[in-house]
């Protein structure tokens, strides 16, 4: 191990050359890969590759010296789609092992990395369980689908000792950094409002459809995994789990831990004093779905306010955008999304505070994975650029908003007991219920 970390404490001197080496075809990158030492390699598994866990595993092979060794997948269709994409990539998949229980992946010596890309309700399980089988682990957002289950995934990590990086990758963008810093210089004035919105047109629940029989390849039962067990429906598996509180919490975990994170980092903000919701399924009453599609929410600190707004079916948001976080101050706003930033001064200011707009130059993922690796190496864990702590704190702030649309309740958080001033809240809503056998390990 020694050797591999010094292999990547030279990260920053070859970023230069994971960006060529990612422009080049599949052979002459192989050649390039074939000069590092087999001592330096970071060996990877990923875990759940239907959607961002393979999308993390590819931004992962374009860095130097990192090989993926290990699949694992409930349903045999995407291990086998997976494995055919890299056949005619030129990647020897032979000395790739492949699993269908997460656990047996986690007993392969030869792994040194996990990737998390499953649904919501095995982030904690596996993360933790990887963890204490000495893996460093890279997670997809959200971290947990509750707020005892971040919380105990902070404690694992503390524990082994492992590098855990969750996957908001915009914290690894050059121009959602650079917002932050503008709007901490304070020349906005005062900022009464942070606005957070999500609106996604494309995004629709699956049809109502009768249960049936799981496809063949599909390890239903060990898809279910901690959740209760229901019979099998199309319209709950792959994708729309999102919609099901079963397995996640809708737009406001899928989408607001990457946009509700840059809100509260810009006003260097704890946990909100109060949080109430309200919204519903507005957009597709005839769909299947659980989780609201049109959801308002706001929360309430020491000096602003913070107003999460999410519409599934729309693309026309605020200001002409379909995501974003504007920062309302006094003297201007700040608008900040994926596609770049800008600051329209207040009419009538007489500070000249207007910016135009900046664009992102930076692929996120990438320069995510790129931080990640190099972190594994160095162990300076303070140098990753969302530790699990930073990604459990907005979590738990989403599963705020959803916890107060689903009990009807405004709620009070006791930010010196860590919980809600609602015991009855937090009875039913602070940790998930495990089922079918699964616990998580104690920490």
């Amino acid at each position: 191990m020694t050797s591999r970390r010094k292999f990547l404490q030279n990260s920053a001197m070859i970023t230069g050359g994971t960006l060529l080496a990612s422009a080049l075809d599949n052979h002459a990158f192989a050649i390039f890969k074939n000069r590092i030492a087999p001592s330096d390699q970071l060996n990877i598994g990923a875990i759940g590759v239907n959607g961002m866990g393979w999308a993390d595993t590819t931004s992962a092979l374009k860095i130097p010296g990192v090989n993926l060794v290990a699949i694992c997948d409930v349903d045999q269709n995407v291990i086998n789609r997976r494995l055919d994409e890299l056949t005619k990539k030129n990647v020897d998949t032979s000395k790739i092992k492949t699993y269908g229980d997460y656990r047996q992946l986690l007993d392969n010596k030869d792994v040194d990395a996990v990737v998390i890309g499953t649904p919501d309700h095995w982030h904690a399980l596996i993360m933790m369980d990887a963890c204490a089988a000495g893996k460093d682990v890279y997670c997809e957002k959200p971290v947990g689908n509750s707020i005892g289950e971040c919380r105990a995934m902070v404690q694992a990590q503390k524990r082994y000792n492992k590098a855990v990086q969750v996957g908001q990758w915009q914290r690894s963008q050059q121009h959602f950094k650079d917002a932050v810093d503008y709007v901490q210089t304070g020349v906005l004035g005062n900022i009464r409002t942070v606005k957070v919105w999500c609106y996604q047109g494309w995004m629709k629940p699956g049809p109502v459809v009768p249960d049936s029989a799981p496809p063949a390849g599909v390890d239903y039962k060990m898809w279910l995994g901690p959740a209760p067990t229901r019979a099998f429906n199309s319209s709950r598996f792959h994708f729309n789990f999102r919609w099901f509180w079963d397995y996640a919490g809708g737009l406001m975990t899928d989408w607001g831990v990457h946009l509700l994170d840059y809100g509260l980092m810009g006003m260097n903000s704890p946990t909100p004093k109060s949080i109430s919701a309200l919204g519903g399924r507005f957009a597709y009453p005839d769909l299947y779905e659980e989780t609201p599609d049109t959801l308002t929410t706001l929360y309430e600190f020491d000096h602003f306010n913070m107003v999460w707004d999410s519409a599934m079916g729309i693309d026309n948001g605020p200001y002409n955008r379909d995501h974003g976080i504007a920062y309302i101050g006094n003297n201007g706003t700040l608008i900040l999304n994926r596609g770049g930033w800008e600051v329209i001064e207040e009419k009538g200011s007489k500070n000249k505070v207007s910016k135009p707009f900046a664009p992102s130059i930076d692929n996120g993922v990438d320069k995510h994975w790129e931080n990640f690796v190099s972190v594994v190496k160095s162990r300076k864990f303070e140098d990753l650029h969302c530790p699990v702590q930073a990604a459990a704190h907005v979590a738990t702030v989403a599963q705020m908003g959803n916890i107060a649309y689903r009990s009807g309740k405004k709620l009070e958080w006791d930010a010196a007991k860590e919980q809600f001033t609602d015991d009855a809240v937090n009875k039913e809503y602070f940790m998930k219920e495990y089922h079918n056998g699964y616990k998580l390990r104690k920490v």
